[in-house]
């Protein structure tokens, strides 16, 4: 197995907690993400096997892990399996989509697109109950040299988990409109995701270092709702889950795609340490804007485009983007070298090996 990692002085955990709080370390911590077809391309490049995604981490210095509870319950709704449609247990469907260089399980059918306020309240979700929690513990156990969170990208997320059952369109009126429906849908939801990150916490005994949640809040070139609405409607959802790692004395991140700066104020004064995605290409969003606005203020995580060099450029190219992403944003600390969403299947292998060279070789301090 070709790893990347050398000469690291620091454990994970140290590297990562340290970042966090803009403190020395030995190099950027660094994460991953990926799509499944360039996923097992690396696992193949590594020499591994398919299913040994823990193995793959390693090998790329990927200091950061997953703990959280596993579903032990019944399955709430049904496949579709003659329209080769999936359904998940919060009933979200989702259809195969091929394109050239892979595919996607895309959401379809929006089944509570029209449904009432009383529809909603009765619509099957998760039960906290249903979810094992013994297990967390070992996994903190087995993963305690590395930066361990719970939660994720999509945890605390209104818009676009709203728009996986109601539709993007719909969800917005909502918003808008204060619609009793869609704001009920949004409270369910993220009343059990909350429960599910305590449980999972009390169960850790102290061994996770940071609640990671999500909401993507801009296009490329705007806020994709008003502060106001923001403020209104989603803020006192985010707030509870801050308050959450609060209560554990533990930072909060948060994942926000696209044009999302403009929310980084509303963040900071909730006391949101971490800000993820930085999508550079999206307007308020380049490094050297970021750093200067709210560096020593946030711990920023991401600013590595899956749209620029790594999927279109060459090794070259992705090696000379990702020096400049570094050079900005390592003086003073508190930065985490990572794609600012999942490596897509049109990402050459040699360009996403490149990136993660760079990391290991110009991201030493």
């Amino acid at each position: 197995m070709k790893a990347l990692t050398v000469n690291d002085k620091m454990t994970s955990r140290e590297r990562v907690l340290r970042t966090f709080n803009y403190g020395k370390t030995d190099r950027v911590p660094v994460n991953y993400a990926a799509n499944p077809a360039i996923d097992l391309k690396l696992k193949e490049y590594f020499g591994l096997q398919k299913d040994d995604s823990e193995k793959l981490r390693e090998a790329l210095g990927v200091d950061f892990r997953w703990a959280g509870a596993t579903y032990k319950g019944p399955k709430l709704h049904k496949d579709i399996p003659e329209r080769n449609v999936l359904v998940d247990d919060w009933g979200i469907h989702r259809k195969w989509v091929e394109h050239e260089s892979g595919g996607y399980w895309d959401f379809c059918d929006f089944p509570l697109e029209h449904a009432t306020e009383e529809e909603i309240e009765k619509w099957p979700m998760y039960n906290p109950d249903d979810f094992d929690y013994s297990a967390v513990p070992e996994i903190c156990r087995k993963s305690r040299q590395y930066a361990i969170h719970v939660g994720g990208a999509g945890t605390a997320c209104v818009i676009n988990t709203n728009g996986m059952l109601r539709g993007m369109e719909q969800t917005f009126i909502d918003l808008i409109t204060d619609d009793p429906a869609g704001l009920l849908l949004a409270k369910r939801r993220t009343d059990i995701d909350l429960e599910i990150c305590r449980r999972s916490l009390e169960a850790a005994k102290g061994e996770v270092d940071f609640l990671w949640m999500g909401e993507d809040l801009g296009t490329q070139i705007s806020p994709i709702i008003s502060p106001d609405t923001y403020r209104k409607n989603i803020k006192p959802i985010h707030k509870r889950f801050v308050d959450l790692a609060k209560s554990f004395n533990i930072p909060a991140m948060v994942h926000t795609c696209g044009s999302s700066s403009w929310a980084y104020e509303d963040f900071i004064e909730m006391g949101v340490k971490a800000v993820d995605t930085l999508q550079p290409e999206a307007k308020d969003m380049s490094p050297e804007y970021l750093k200067k606005t709210f560096g020593g203020r946030l711990m920023f995580h991401g600013c590595i485009s899956t749209a620029g060099p790594v999927s279109f450029g060459k090794p070259e190219d992705v090696v000379k983007e990702c020096r400049r992403i570094l050079d900005i944003m390592m003086p003073g600390g508190g930065y985490c070298f990572a794609p600012t969403h999942s490596l897509q299947d049109n990402s050459p292998l040699e360009n996403v090996i490149a990136m993660y060279e760079s990391a290991h070789k110009y991201g030493r301090f």
